[in-house]
């Protein structure tokens, strides 16, 4: 008799877990608002916090060229970031965020020398590149202000 409970427990549990897991893309809309907004609130995080960048001036530690980018980044990040929060121009924003974080683990394997793990690695700038190539190629999805006013 027990040997046959389990039995059926276990049809049970897998059947059932087939039966969720089958239906969870009806979801993927909720999906693509939580990748929104963990891209974009990061983004607006990190690049807000690029403002004290106004008050430096150029150094040999932070030639005029880096100061620059960096500003321009501490102005485009949080937009971007917002951008992709409320879903506006969601594909747009991600290709620019595809951009920086090219720039910012190349920056770091070839000039700083770091792997991808450990203190300094890039583990955290390829994570968001790849949420970043996934909201270019998917879009904002279904509660998004691109799906209401741009009808994409």
């Amino acid at each position: 008799m027990t040997a046959d409970f389990a039995y059926i427990m276990t049809y049970v549990n897998r059947r059932l877990s087939m039966n969720v897991l089958s239906n969870l893309h009806h979801f993927s809309n909720w999906g693509l608002l939580a990748l929104r907004l963990g891209v974009g609130i990061t983004f607006l995080v990190h690049g807000s916090q690029k403002r004290a960048m106004w008050r430096m001036q150029p150094s040999a530690q932070m030639p005029a060229s880096m100061l620059s980018l960096l500003r321009t980044l501490s102005i485009a990040e949080p937009l971007g970031g917002v951008a992709t929060v409320v879903g506006f121009l969601t594909q747009a924003a991600a290709a620019g965020f595809i951009v920086v974080m090219l720039g910012a683990i190349r920056l770091k394997m070839t000039q700083w020398h770091k792997g991808f793990t450990g203190e300094g690695g890039w583990e955290f700038e390829f994570l968001l590149l790849v949420g970043a190539i996934a909201l270019l190629f998917l879009g904002a999805g279904k509660f998004s202000l691109d799906r209401w006013l741009l009808r994409i």
